[in-house]
């Protein structure tokens, strides 16, 4: 299985960066819509127009500084709103003071609140409190600290949405970085997994191995068998004991939270036949039933597939006897590849199970569960005392096509 690096980018907030380019586009014609059917009332138009052709350039030459939080900066952020500003102070200069107290429009109008929730999404509700506080400044400067009804609306309008804007992108962030941990743990823990289940299938079962030979041996192999015996137990505890890798996969980046797993299924070529990978299994204690077609799965669910197969008759000889039996039947369903393993031996105790587990014997549940959890599949196990096992192990035909 290839390793390579895949990189997922989870943003709640980017959207909300394209909804702000759209705004300030559309709040800049609005201003200027506002102008020109108001033109003859206006007191000094020049004054406006000079106005209203440094907004629509900066609108216009700044969209890519609002496209992300990366690219809009501290300093793009204050030249934005000191426009902003300027704007509101400078409608008492092109407006009359009867037009003004009549509650005429400030020369940016609506535009205003888009510098203001620049900051709500960049920095969260506090920058967005401390912005909103100078439009409300601004604003009474511009009414003479008599403001009409509709300017206190507006002002308490803009407060309060950049405000609550700002909360919702922190918490948005807050569970960004949440949702990527916790990707990074699942991935993490599905390597270590996966790990287990290689040092189950060869160094645990050589050191068994070794250890059984050992004391059949006696003299100095049997000191080399107690020793593996040692090593097995203790390896055991560390590959049921539940590490996870300290956090290096998520970061909180400017485009969103940011989760990268290092394992990644690359396999060449087309699927394989899963029966020429079973095919090695027959002996003369195992017999293999198969249909008479290609059993097609692709590579790498093929040899889980197998493997998970391998483990359970490596139960089967570790745990029925030499004399066992066992039957492989491959069935391939139209949804879905199933494989049962049967034996004749003398079964599994009830909570026999449990117990291995607990004791960091982990076939079954890594070796076998595992295989096929990670195939999108299912391994059911069916035992009574006196009568064999049955594990009958289910890959779902779509899932196993995901391992591609």
């Amino acid at each position: 299985m290839a390793r390579r690096e895949r990189v997922m980018r989870m943003s709640v907030e980017q959207p909300l960066w394209r909804a702000l380019m759209g705004y300030r586009v559309l709040t800049m014609v609005y201003a200027i819509g506002l102008f020109v059917s108001a033109y003859d009332e206006v007191a000094r138009p020049g004054v406006t127009i000079a106005y209203l052709a440094v907004l629509a350039v900066w609108t216009l030459a700044t969209l890519p500084r609002v496209a992300n939080a990366a690219s809009c900066t501290k300093r793009f952020l204050a030249v934005d709103l000191a426009i902003a500003l300027a704007g509101i102070l400078l409608t008492r200069v092109a407006e009359t003071p009867e037009r003004i107290d009549a509650g005429a429009p400030t020369l940016p109008s609506i535009w205003t609140a888009g510098a203001v929730l620049a900051f709500a999404i960049k920095g969260g509700w506090r920058w967005a409190a401390f912005a909103s506080t100078l439009v409300a400044a601004a604003n009474l400067v511009h009414r003479s600290g008599v403001p009409t009804r509709d300017t206190v609306h507006m002002v308490l309008l803009v407060w309060i949405a950049s405000i609550a804007i700002g909360y919702v992108v922190e918490v948005a962030r807050a569970s960004e970085r949440t949702l990527a941990r916790a990707l990074e743990i699942e991935a993490a823990t599905r390597e270590r997994e996966r790990l287990a289940r290689d040092i189950h299938d060869g160094v645990l079962q050589v050191l068994a191995m070794v250890q059984r030979r050992g004391a059949v041996i006696g003299g100095e192999a049997a000191e080399l068998g107690r020793m593996a015996g040692e090593q097995e137990v203790a390896l055991r505890t560390l590959v049921s004991g539940g590490m996870v890798p300290v956090s290096r996969a998520s970061e909180d980046a400017a485009e969103g939270a940011v989760v990268r797993t290092v394992e990644e299924p690359d396999d060449d070529g087309g699927p394989v036949d899963l029966r020429a990978l079973l095919a090695p299994f027959a002996a003369a204690r195992v017999s293999l039933a198969e249909p008479g077609a290609a059993v097609l799965l692709p590579p790498s669910a093929a040899r889980e597939l197998a493997a998970a197969v391998s483990a359970a008759l490596d139960n089967v000889r570790k745990h029925a006897g030499a004399g066992a039996r066992a039957w492989i039947l491959v069935e391939d369903e139209p949804d879905a590849v199933i494989v049962t393993v049967r034996d004749d031996g003398p079964g599994i105790p009830e909570g026999r199970l449990a117990q291995a587990e607990g004791e960091g014997r982990l076939g079954v549940a890594l070796s076998i569960r595992g295989r096929l959890r990670d195939l999108g599949g299912t391994a059911e196990l069916i035992s009574t005392p006196g009568q064999g096992t049955e594990v009958e192990l289910k890959v779902p035909k779509q899932m196993a096509r995901g391992q591609r």
